[in-house]
């Protein structure tokens, strides 16, 4: 999914919703992290990929709570 198709995605939802959602990519980090200090994780890239996720769910967040 392309950025700008999550972000569509992200400002339909609602600030509880985007806050579970911001929940759960903040667990998968976990798990992506201990994976790879276990040397289990194959694709370094996913960590990158979850962390602008969750940035982007926080300025969704911000961005509501402004309005």
């Amino acid at each position: 999914m392309k950025s700008t198709e999550y972000l569509k995605e992200l400002q339909g939802k609602s600030v509880e919703e985007l806050t579970e959602e911001l929940v759960s990519a903040k667990k998968e980090l976990f798990n992506l992290r201990f994976q790879n200090a276990t040397n289990q994780l194959k694709n370094t890239a996913e960590i990158t990929k979850v962390r602008k996720n969750i940035a982007r769910i926080q300025t969704a967040i911000s961005s509501k709570a402004e309005a």
